[in-house]
């Protein structure tokens, strides 16, 4: 794929102006104090992962509507804690998978609280969390993006946000978790969900050590969608196509949803990062997230010659700088 979105010049100043509900925040406290009606009844059970040097518990906790959520949490094997934590949140079609897969963080001596999204993961095998909801919506095209779109009340990525909210919360329990040094991470649709975590986080009242979207999905729908057919934007492109009327709700509903106006709440520290040959996650749609960030002491990694998959392993090097800086900076 070749280079089609704006000059990298263009991209380091692109904020363009998406529109914010006006009761954006009101709707995802409301949803917040929703959700905290439900008991977390968070449980963490120690499994034989079949690895020596690490230590893995199947975790189950309270999401969205009080529905289970899956998930692991991997510290150092023998370690007592209290750890820095990563929060890794999945790409589209992931999940938690089986406990030997993926547990790179704790292999850096963190915690690592890897979590399920509702209803997926059937590329990554396992159990699965699956979405139990009735607020699905009655019409949507194949996949999940347009589950429930014409109402911000029904929309599918409210209960994946909220689930996010309640794995940090679920996080904080463990004794070998640190609550204070905590960092939420993902790459792709786990980027937008990482986002989205940080900007509700200051609204459930949990400070953040950091947030590291990697080439993140779910940010400037209205471009991404009018701008590429590579990927899962093209979605909604074709429940668009079929109902035509629905133009206004539906972006009504997806700016509750956009990184970039959750992004803005955000108040930890950042890592993006994005590739310019992406037409799954088009580098101008992951500016546009980075360049109205809430804080501005945020980084952004670039890879010219990339596709969707980004830096890969160059990424996760630059991570464990960033995390060893931002976890030995004295707490508040």
């Amino acid at each position: 794929m070749a280079m089609f979105d704006f000059p990298l010049d263009k991209l380091r100043e692109y904020r363009p102006d998406v529109a914010a509900p006006a009761d954006l925040v009101e709707f995802w406290r409301g949803s917040i104090e929703k959700a905290r009606t439900d008991d977390l009844s968070a449980t963490f059970t120690e499994i034989d992962n079949k690895l020596a040097v690490i230590d893995t518990y199947d975790v189950t906790y309270a999401g969205f509507g009080g529905s289970p959520v899956k998930g692991w949490l991997h510290v150092p094997a023998g370690a007592t804690g209290p750890l820095p934590t990563i929060v890794q949140y999945h790409g589209y079609s992931g999940g938690r998978g089986l406990p030997h897969a993926i547990n790179f963080w704790a292999q850096a001596g963190y915690a690592h609280f890897v979590t399920d999204t509702r209803g997926q993961g059937w590329t990554s095998g396992g159990s699965g969390t699956p979405d139990d909801s009735a607020d699905a919506g009655l019409n949507h095209v194949p996949g999940f993006l347009t589950a429930g779109i014409t109402d911000p009340e029904t929309y599918y990525y409210r209960r994946v946000y909220i689930d996010a909210v309640r794995a940090l919360e679920a996080a904080r329990t463990s004794p070998f978790v640190d609550p204070d040094r905590l960092v939420v991470a993902g790459v792709s649709q786990g980027g937008g969900i990482a986002i989205a975590a940080a900007g509700l986080a200051p609204l459930a009242g949990i400070d953040l050590r950091g947030c590291a979207p990697d080439v993140p999905f779910l940010c400037h729908f209205q471009r991404a969608v009018q701008l590429t057919d590579h990927g899962r934007y093209h979605e909604i492109a074709q429940y668009l196509k079929g109902f035509r009327h629905q133009a206004g709700p539906v972006l009504d509903t997806l700016s509750y949803f956009d990184g970039v106006n959750l992004g803005r709440l955000a108040t930890a520290p950042a890592l993006f990062s994005v590739a310019l040959m992406d037409a799954n996650c088009p580098p101008s749609t992951v500016f546009a997230a980075y360049n109205h960030y809430g804080n501005e002491q945020k980084d952004i990694k670039v890879y010219p010659y990339n596709g969707h998959e980004g830096g890969q392993a160059y990424q996760q090097e630059a991570q464990l700088d960033w995390f060893s800086n931002i976890f030995a900076t004295p707490t508040k």
